[in-house]
């Protein structure tokens, strides 16, 4: 599989890697040349760890502005400063064809895809980490995510960050069971500004990078500069299948919509339905964007027991606000429904549902569908 991706090593950026004494105290991190990769690195080699930096080599990163931390420019250069080995990991065309084709045939679908899930469940938990195992023998991983990972009862468990405002764990639900013993999160129980004064004390050169809201693959600008061709200009209809308008492609659009619509009513109108099938969008009130019944498909599941029919979790149906309670209304396969209490504003096919227990651990997650 990796042969066929074309991933390549390249030769390191300082020493390369020697290993050490103690395959239980050595560790690959995977570093963007941003903040909190660097501290994460910086953490690990301060408690005694033998750390492997690994910087992805990504398309279109050697284009985009030398400032944001997605292109890892900067990470050879926080690795000499540590004193740690460093490699850059080529893998452009494996991520052409595994995150950045799949991104734009959703869009296509009328779908709102969520790349950097598919960049973490793909590459960082499953090609790269694999990569890693074969070529340097290494099992334990670390990331700069804001998250936790709890050991309890003999089990690993994914769980929110501490700084809820940070949390990112609903970006890493993908991650396969096997793996969390061996991953490895130390700032979970930080904020950001923590994180910012470690890597200012330490003299880090990213200590003031600010960080970047921006897909690493898309260059300068929005999501649009990855997609290529927009489909034609299409029907837009109201809820009641009547054409009131016309759109200008559906990449252009995404279910919750409010700006861009183009259409004058006495109420404010959402994107309530993408369909490529017909390359139309359905607009509504914003009462008709609100569902309490969500489906996932390819699900992953990190604590089985709770992933079954009646269970009441608490989901979340994209990355901002807080998780809401629900139940699981049906399990088949690699797929699931839940209802909420509450009605949830535009669940959004491509996005994601993660489910959560009350404690906060990472029950499931899958793509809304």
């Amino acid at each position: 599989m990796i042969d066929d991706l074309d991933i390549k090593l390249h030769p390191p950026t300082l020493e390369p890697w020697n290993g050490g004494d103690d395959p239980e105290r050595e560790i690959v991190v995977l570093m963007s040349g941003g903040v909190d990769s660097s501290v994460t690195a910086m953490l690990f080699r301060d408690t005694g760890w033998n750390v492997l930096g690994i910087t992805m080599k990504i398309p279109v990163a050697e284009r985009c502005d030398v400032q944001r931390s997605c292109c890892g420019i900067e990470a050879a250069y926080v690795a000499r400063d540590l004193g740690i080995a460093h490699y850059y990991l080529d893998v452009r065309v494996a991520f052409e064809k595994l995150v950045i084709e799949p991104f734009r045939e959703a869009y296509r679908r009328g779908h709102t895809p969520s790349p950097c899930v598919d960049c973490n469940t793909i590459f960082k938990f499953g090609l790269v980490w694999d990569f890693i195992e074969e070529t340097f023998g290494l099992k334990h991983l670390a990331t700069g995510h804001y998250a936790r990972i709890v050991h309890e009862d003999n089990r690993a468990y994914l769980m929110r960050g501490e700084d809820r405002s940070r949390d990112q764990s609903y970006f890493l639900y993908g991650i396969p069971r096997r793996r969390l013993e061996y991953f490895h999160l130390p700032l979970g129980e930080m904020s950001k500004n923590e994180v910012r004064g470690l890597a200012r004390k330490a003299k880090l050169p990213v200590a003031r990078r600010q960080d970047s809201m921006e897909l690493c693959f898309a260059g300068e600008g929005d999501y649009r500069n990855a997609l290529g061709d927009i489909p034609a200009k299409g029907r837009i209809l109201d809820s009641g299948g009547n054409e009131i308008g016309e759109h200008n492609g559906i990449m252009n659009y995404t279910v919750g919509q409010r700006k861009g619509i183009g259409i004058a009513a006495s109420r404010p109108l959402y994107v309530i339905r993408i369909s490529a099938a017909d390359n139309s969008i359905t607009v509504g009130t914003q009462e008709e964007a609100f569902s309490r019944d969500v489906s996932a498909g390819e699900v992953n599941v990190l604590i089985p027991e709770l992933a079954r029919q009646e269970e009441t979790l608490y989901g979340k149906i994209r990355s901002q606000g807080e998780p809401s309670e629900c139940e699981i209304v049906a399990v088949e396969e690699d797929r699931l429904s839940v209802r909420f209490n509450e009605p949830q504003f535009a669940p959004t096919p491509g996005q994601r549902l993660v489910l959560y227990d009350a404690d906060g651990r990472v029950a499931a997650g899958g793509t809304i569908s």
